[in-house]
């Protein structure tokens, strides 16, 4: 994925586009942060993980690119793939709010945080996530249109922001009922570095 993500961005610069440059650039980024986390922060990061992280960021970017040889991205001749990408974004981001919680709930005893309430917690964490990644997308897309520029991200209006909020939820809703068994050393981990420092 990390070779194709470069693929990507050659065709962003080879299409003078900022969006593709800028999705592709950070993807290929976050794309080694498991490796560090593990390397650097002793956090374990085994290949699933890897691969859920990885794959969240590469549809993201790829969906800007889109299909060769037109001008459209998949997001927009694709209906289903924004709300591919938004559910596995937010899953990622789920387990993200997940895991430092209970990081935070093993490291310290002035905070308790039973099973029951975790589950609400995380739905707020990624509901929450996605209400401020929908402003960003608006404030964004409008600031290049006043500057005249490519759209880095994109709001396609109303019905779009509650659909993308809909799949968000739905990516909550996946790690709070399954993924939490597997963030389980991940969590661990994490609190043990609290621990340390």
């Amino acid at each position: 994925m990390q070779l194709a993500l470069i693929g990507l961005l050659f065709i962003g610069f080879e299409r003078g586009n900022l969006g593709i440059i800028v999705n592709a650039g950070v993807a290929l980024a976050i794309t080694y942060l498991p490796a560090t986390l593990e390397r650097d922060h002793h956090i374990p990061m085994n290949a699933g993980l890897t691969l859920w992280i990885t794959s969240a960021v590469f549809l993201h970017a790829l969906g800007t690119v889109g299909v060769p040889g037109t001008d459209e991205s998949f997001y927009t001749s694709l209906p289903w793939w924004d709300s591919l990408t938004h559910a596995l974004s937010a899953s990622v981001v789920a387990a993200i709010g997940y895991t430092v919680a209970r990081a935070i709930d093993e490291h310290t005893e002035a905070v308790e945080l039973p099973g029951r309430f975790m589950f609400v917690f995380i739905l707020l964490f990624v509901v929450a996530f996605g209400v401020f990644w929908e402003v960003l997308e608006f404030a964004v897309g409008g600031a290049a249109e006043i500057l005249g520029n490519d759209a880095i991200l994109t709001q396609y209006g109303l019905e779009d922001t509650m659909t993308d909020l809909l799949f968000d939820l739905v990516g909550g809703v996946v790690v709070a009922i399954w993924g939490t068994a597997h963030l389980t050393d991940v969590a661990g981990a994490l609190a043990a570095r609290l621990d340390r420092n």
